[in-house]
């Protein structure tokens, strides 16, 4: 089975990317650049040089594969029309194949709510506010078997948007404490990329068309919680410091910061009953205190 794989060099990608050439799937992933081309090759999979912006290509992908993995985005303003793009060319290539198709959704969709279930109502901030209209075409989609993956804040390998806690300042004596998102009083639903990665290939295999899943641990920290982890882990003695709203969105930006600011709760246990998916790698906290985070001595 050949598997059409879209954002194979990113933080979420590069993990799926792994698992699948590790159970000997054949992938072909959609890189821009042949010195990321390079790399896909190094482990395996086959490159196709292009963007995904490319609706050509993109089709001509989808027919020759077995289904397709979307992951790429821009993120940015363009978001909304290369996704909305690369849906309809998808389609032109899997329709009437019952062929699987998975694609990338958020947490974010469902805004603040204490226990998000795949069933909740959508409240979504203006960064994430477009998805729907997409999703919606992905869910009703007739002769392809689609599936929608829904990340929670995803961690692991020192990257992702727990680095934001992170600053080449910390233990130098510089830095006197870590930053916190807001006050830090809302909790971040999370996940381990590696966890991630697997429910992605569990929902390709066995997911059924028109599901949806939330890829979260069941770890919900409150962000002054990670704040902490992530000062322990840069010898600060777990010192944070609050900020503003009107602070953070300076610093992060308005739609992002409101995003960060959302306090959001899930435990991701549709995915376990209907997949058999048990993450177990590492927690956010125990990460940022003594894992990939932390600073090396």
């Amino acid at each position: 089975m050949s598997i059409f794989l879209t954002g194979a060099t990113g933080f979420i990608g590069s993990a799926v990317l792994r698992q699948l050439r590790l159970q000997g799937r054949d992938v072909t992933a959609r890189v821009r650049s042949p010195d990321k081309a390079a790399k896909i090759e190094a482990l395996g999979a086959t490159a196709v040089i292009g963007d995904i912006t490319d609706t050509e290509l993109v089709t001509e992908q989808a027919i020759a594969s077995d289904g397709v993995i979307h992951l790429a985005s821009p993120g940015d303003a363009s978001s909304r029309d290369v996704d909305d793009a690369f849906v309809t060319a998808v389609f032109a290539g899997l329709e009437g194949s019952d062929k699987r198709y998975v694609h990338t959704s958020g947490i974010w969709v469902w805004g603040s709510n204490p226990d998000i279930t795949e069933d909740s109502p959508r409240n979504a901030p203006p960064i994430t506010a477009w998805r729907w209209e997409i999703e919606k075409r992905v869910l009703e989609a007739q002769g392809v078997s689609t599936t929608l993956i829904a990340p929670a804040v995803v961690f692991g390998h020192g990257a992702g948007i727990p680095a934001l806690f992170i600053d080449g300042e910390y233990g130098s004596g510089i830095a006197p404490a870590v930053r916190l998102v807001g006050d830090g009083s809302q909790h971040w639903t999370t996940v381990h990329v590696d966890d991630l990665a697997e429910l992605y290939i569990l929902a390709f295999d066995l997911g059924e068309s028109g599901s949806t899943y939330i890829g979260a641990s069941g770890e919900n920290p409150t962000v002054r919680e990670i704040g902490e982890a992530a000062a322990a882990g840069q010898g600060l003695d777990s010192r944070v410091e609050a900020q503003t709203v009107e602070e953070t969105r300076a610093r992060l930006g308005e739609q992002f910061a409101d995003a960060l600011l959302l306090d959001q709760q899930a435990r991701g246990s549709a995915a376990r009953i209907d997949l058999g998916w048990e993450p177990n790698g590492p927690s956010i906290l125990d990460e940022l205190r003594t894992g990939s985070y932390a600073a090396k001595n």
